[in-house]
C-alpha cells in the first residue's frame, strides 16, 4: 500500500512538472512572438520615416531648382551646368545662383514654389553678402499668419560660394511625424492590442494554474481520505459482528452510526473524485434511445424508499416519451434533482414532474414546494461547491456538487437547464431538449 501511495505521489509530481514546463514553454513562445512583432513594427516605422524624409528632401530639391530657374529668368543669364542645390544636413540647404538677386523676389519665389510642391511647413532663409562677408538673415516664414519670430539659427557660411542663399526647415521632424500620423496611430493600436493579448494570456495561464492546483489538491485530499475511511469501515463492520457489541444495544447503535456516516462520507469522496476526473478529461457518453417515463418512475420509487414522506407525481400528454441520452447519467440527473428538491423543503415535499413538447423542444419540468432561492443567487447555483446560505443550509448534508453535476451532464448532452422561482413557493428546474434528440 505504501509503495502504491508513493508511486502515485511521484506520478502526480512528475505530471505537475510536465504541466509547468508546458506553461513556461507557452509563455516563452508568446513573449518571443510579441517581441518579434514589436521589433518588426519598429523597423517598419523607421523605414516609413526614412522614406518620408527622402520624399521631403526630393520635394525641397525640386522646388529650390525651380526657384533658381525663376531667378535666372529675371536676369536673362544661363543656368549653371552643375546642380546648384546642396543638402548640408537633414533640414539645411545651400543654393548657389552665381548671380546677385533681390531678397524680396527670392522670398516670393520660395513661397510660391514650396506651395506648388506641397511643402506645408515653416522655413527660414538667409543670404550671403559678399561685401560684408556675413550671412544676412532673411525671414521666418510661418504657416500661421500671426506668428512673429526672431532669428533662431546662426546660418554658417560656405567659403567656396559667392552668390548664394541658405534655407532651413526648423520643424522638419515634426512635419514628417505629422505626415505619418495615421501610421503611428496604427502602430499604437497594435501595441495596445499586443499588451492586452499578453495580459489575457498571463491571466488565462494563471487561472489554469489555479484550476490545476485545485484539482490536484482535491485528488490528493480524497485519495488520502479513502485509505483511513476503508480501514474504519472494515473495523466497524468487524465490530458489529462481535457478540458483545451485538448484545449491547448502545454499542451496536453507535457502531452502526459509524458505519452509516462512513458510507455517507465515502459517497461524497467518490462524487468529488468523479467530478475531478470528468473535469480533467472529456466525458464520453453512451447515448441510446430511452423511454424515460419508466426510468423516472423507477427513480421515484427508489427515492421514496429513502424519503417516505414525499409526494412525487408525473404529468404528461403522452404514453411514450423518448429522448436520446446516456441512461446512467440521465438517471443520476433525475435523482439529483429530486434529492435536491426534497432536501431544501421545510414541509412535506410535493414534487410534480411535467413532460411535454413545445416549439421543437422536449421539456422535462421538476416543480417543487421547497424554500426557493433569492433571485441574485439563481445564476450561481450551478457553480461547483456553491451552497446557498439559507435556513436549511446547516441541516442539509452536501458539498455543492449536485447541481454542478446536473449542469455538466446537460451541457454534454447539449441540453439547456433552467432554474426559476415559482410564483407562490418553491422552484422549477426545466430541461430543454432539442427535438432531434
Amino acid at each position: 500500500m505504501l509503495r502504491v501511495k508513493k508511486t502515485n505521489q511521484i506520478w502526480l509530481f512528475l505530471n505537475s512538472m510536465l504541466k509547468a514546463k508546458k506553461i513556461n514553454f507557452i509563455i516563452i513562445l508568446g513573449l518571443i512572438a510579441i517581441v518579434g512583432i514589436l521589433v518588426a513594427q519598429l523597423v517598419w516605422t523607421k523605414q516609413a520615416f526614412n522614406l518620408e524624409e527622402k520624399k521631403f528632401s526630393q520635394k525641397v530639391h525640386v522646388a529650390l531648382l525651380e526657384v533658381v530657374k525663376k531667378l535666372y529668368e529675371s536676369t536673362n543669364n544661363d543656368l549653371p551646368s552643375e546642380n546648384p542645390v546642396e543638402k548640408i544636413s537633414n533640414d539645411y540647404y545651400y543654393v548657389n545662383i552665381a548671380n546677385d538677386f533681390d531678397p524680396i523676389i527670392l522670398e516670393h519665389y520660395l513661397k510660391s514654389e514650396f506651395k506648388k510642391a506641397g511643402i506645408s511647413t515653416d522655413f527660414e532663409y538667409a543670404m550671403y553678402n559678399c561685401q560684408s562677408d556675413v550671412m544676412v538673415y532673411g525671414n521666418y516664414i510661418s504657416l500661421s499668419d500671426d506668428f512673429k519670430s526672431k532669428p533662431t539659427f546662426n546660418f554658417p557660411k560656405n567659403k567656396n560660394l559667392v552668390y548664394y542663399f541658405a534655407i532651413r526647415f526648423p520643424n522638419e521632424t515634426g512635419y514628417l511625424f505629422s505626415s505619418l500620423r495615421f501610421w503611428f496611430i496604427l502602430s499604437a493600436a497594435l501595441v495596445i492590442i499586443l499588451l492586452v493579448y499578453v495580459y489575457s494570456i498571463f491571466t488565462i495561464i494563471q487561472q489554469k494554474k489555479y484550476s490545476e492546483l485545485q484539482r490536484d489538491f482535491i485528488n490528493n485530499m480524497t485519495h488520502e481520505f479513502k485509505t483511513p475511511l476503508s480501514s474504519i469501515l472494515i473495523a466497524s463492520n468487524y465490530l458489529l459482528k462481535q457478540e458483545k457489541i451485538y448484545e449491547d444495544e448502545k454499542l451496536g447503535k453507535y457502531t452502526q452510526i459509524i458505519i452509516d456516516q462512513s458510507n455517507k462520507l465515502n459517497v461524497h469522496i467518490e462524487k468529488i473524485l468523479n467530478i475531478a476526473k470528468h473535469d480533467n478529461s472529456p466525458q464520453e457518453l453512451n447515448k441510446s434511445e430511452l423511454s424515460i417515463i419508466p426510468i423516472i418512475s423507477n427513480v421515484i420509487e427508489n427515492i421514496q424508499l429513502k424519503y417516505e414522506n414525499t409526494s412525487i407525481s408525473i404529468e404528461t400528454q403522452f404514453n411514450e416519451y423518448t429522448i436520446i441520452a446516456d441512461e446512467f447519467h440521465f438517471i443520476n440527473l433525475v435523482y439529483n434533482l429530486l434529492d435536491n428538491s426534497i432536501k431544501y423543503c421545510d414541509e412535506k415535499p410535493m414534487i410534480t414532474i411535467k413532460l411535454w413538447q413545445e416549439q421543437g423542444l422536449k421539456k422535462i419540468e421538476f416543480c417543487d414546494n421547497g424554500i426557493g432561492i433569492s433571485t441574485k443567487e439563481l445564476s450561481l447555483i450551478f457553480d461547483k461547491f456553491y451552497r446557498s446560505p439559507n435556513s436549511k443550509d446547516s441541516q442539509v448534508n452536501g458539498l455543492g456538487l449536485g447541481l454542478y453535476y446536473i449542469k455538466k451532464i446537460g451541457d454534454l448532452h447539449k441540453w439547456k437547464i433552467q432554474a426559476t422561482n415559482n410564483n407562490t413557493k418553491g422552484m422549477t428546474f426545466t430541461i430543454l431538449i432539442p427535438h432531434h434528440d
